[in-house]
């Protein structure tokens, strides 16, 4: 792993994000999770709207981190976290759909 940061799309430095990530597209479901879930809340990152904090749930560090839209955001955002940040785990949170009416729910 090279520990040399920022990345593009990260302004952190290495050691301010946790091992586990809580991802979510939507930044301001981001902010809302540290505000309401976090303590001791940092914010490391808002390259590109693209925000990420660090705090404490339970007494367990945590940092919760936007990707924006897609597949191929979540993949550059996951990347970097896994090969640059020391970063052990993702837990991608939120919403997903599809616009093909052939898809069947469940």
């Amino acid at each position: 792993m090279a520990e040399h940061c920022p990345t593009p799309h990260n302004g952190a430095k290495y050691g301010e994000i946790a091992e586990t990530v809580l991802m979510a597209g939507d930044p301001l479901r981001v902010k809302l999770l540290a505000d309401t879930y976090l303590t001791d809340v940092v914010q490391y990152n808002s390259v590109r709207g693209a925000v990420g904090y660090t705090g404490y749930y339970k007494g367990v560090k945590l940092s919760v981190q936007a990707h924006g839209m897609g597949m191929p955001s979540i993949g550059i955002y996951a990347y970097e976290l896994f090969n640059f940040y020391g970063v052990k785990r993702i837990i991608r949170i939120g919403s997903a759909g599809a616009f093909d009416e052939s898809l069947k729910l469940g």
